[in-house]
């Protein structure tokens, strides 16, 4: 199906764009394609397409067009949105739940109405709760063990760190955001990632990601400009700085690699 008369939307309040998802995001993409990465492995939606990446996860994603064209709708379902939604609707609490970061969502005849249904000038977007309750009973009505991932508030639990580093350590995060997903206080997260590894965090953190990076530079001659935002980094100079650094020479002049 082609969604020409759409284009793209954001619904609920504004969340900023790192690789730590603080709050479940529905997507639905309407035209283009996004490849998502979750640790694990890719994920891919295509035009029609459309899933849940959840809350308390690190995730990336790179959007590619087709032609000139890339729109989605987005629907951020926030935990006060979520609390709220509960009490009006008088909603037991669900036990823990161990959801993966993305969740691949049907889309049934009911859905595509409500996106069909959010054309350029629609006024009910204004109205963030109205259209959000509107998605959310279509999704709960689709989707029914979506419950206990969207209504479960629990904290992290403790994860085997070394595990989780090792899954996790191309992600961009902070120490804190780190702690906070490993299910430890930052005080904790430091000194049980020393335990651990004998190295300080984000010591261990920067040689890690400079390791893997020239590895692919090497074996897989990838441009430094390709790579440094698979790795964490901020940004290629702060990339090709560290990485000169901790080798005696830029990522351009790895040998065998990119140049």
């Amino acid at each position: 199906m082609k969604y020409t008369n759409i284009v793209s939307c954001h619904i609920g309040p504004d969340i900023s764009p790192e690789n730590f998802i603080s709050e479940h995001i529905f997507v639905f993409l309407l035209k283009g394609k996004i490849e998502g990465f979750d640790g694990h492995r890719k994920h891919i939606l295509n035009v029609g397409e459309c899933c849940l990446i959840t809350r308390n996860s690190l995730a990336r994603y790179s959007k590619y067009k087709y032609g000139s064209d890339f729109e989605k709708v987005v629907a951020i379902l926030d935990a006060g949105y979520l609390r709220d939604y509960m009490s009006r609707y008088k909603l037991a609490a669900p036990d823990r739940s161990l959801a993966p970061t993305f969740i691949e969502i049907p889309p049934s005849a009911k859905l595509v109405g409500f996106i069909e249904s959010l054309e350029p000038g629609n006024t009910a977007l204004a109205d963030s709760y109205h259209i959000r309750d509107a998605l959310l009973s279509i999704l709960l009505n689709d989707q029914p063990g979506l419950y206990n991932v969207l209504f479960d508030f629990h904290a992290p639990g403790k994860a085997d760190l070394q595990a989780f580093i090792h899954q996790n350590y191309k992600f961009k995060a902070s120490l804190a955001q780190l702690a906070h997903l490993s299910g430890r206080s930052l005080s904790a997260f430091k000194r049980d990632f020393y335990a651990t590894f004998g190295e300080t965090p984000g010591r261990w953190l920067t040689k890690r990601r400079l390791d893997e990076a020239r590895f692919l530079l090497e074996q897989q001659s990838i441009a430094p400009s390709h790579l440094y935002l698979e790795l964490g980094f901020e940004n290629l100079s702060h990339f090709s700085h560290a990485y000169k650094k901790r080798f005696g020479y830029p990522p351009s002049h790895t040998p065998n690699g990119s140049k």
